[in-house]
Parts: C-alpha cells; sequence; structure tokens
C-alpha cells in the first residue's frame, strides 16, 4: 500500500495532461516528484491499496497541503485520473502546477 501526492502535470499542444508529478509518501516524510506518464499513473492508482490526492502549494503558509483524493475513470478515450469534484478550482488535476516550462 502507497500514498502518492501529485503536485503538477504536463501538458500537450492540446492542453491535454499527458503526465503527472508523484511524490511517495514515507515514514521520513515525501520524495521528490518523478514524472509519470498517464498510463504509469493508471497503473499505479489502479493497484489494490495505493491511493492518492492533490498536493497544493499554499501561499499563506508557505507549504504543501493535501487536497482531494484522486482516482482512475474509464473515459471514452481511455483511463485518465480525475480528482473529486468539489468545485474548487484549486486543487484540481487540471489546475495544478503546470511544469511544461519548468522541467521537461
Amino acid at each position: 500500500m502507497t500514498i502518492y501526492r501529485i503536485s503538477g502535470v504536463w501538458k500537450n499542444s492540446l492542453g491535454v495532461i499527458t503526465h503527472y508529478a508523484f511524490h511517495t509518501v514515507t515514514t521520513t516524510g515525501t520524495t521528490r516528484a518523478v514524472k509519470k506518464s498517464k498510463t504509469e499513473a493508471v497503473k499505479l492508482l489502479e493497484t489494490s491499496g495505493n491511493s492518492a490526492t492533490t498536493w497544493i502549494w499554499n501561499y499563506i503558509t508557505c507549504g504543501w497541503s493535501n487536497g482531494e483524493n484522486v482516482s482512475v475513470i474509464a473515459g471514452s478515450n481511455g483511463k485518465y485520473l480525475r480528482s473529486n469534484a468539489d468545485k474548487k478550482e484549486t486543487n484540481n488535476l487540471e489546475h495544478l502546477i503546470n511544469f511544461d516550462w519548468i522541467a521537461s
């Protein structure tokens, strides 16, 4: 059983999420981000016992805050990740940090 945090995304030229910044929660803290493709991310979260939440930078506290639970959804174009729809844009996958311009 592994707990993950997702802090950012990479998108293609059409604005579709292609990769996710995954962090693993350990007994001593949380790891640095590892870039995972959509396929890898789906596989991680389909593994029994694994879970993930969005990880949001909180500018007030200057630290990270846990956001919404993330799950695998089967759509018409295949499987993808989606956070709980809570009507708060700031903690949903689409609005996480866009790493396209930070790291390839």
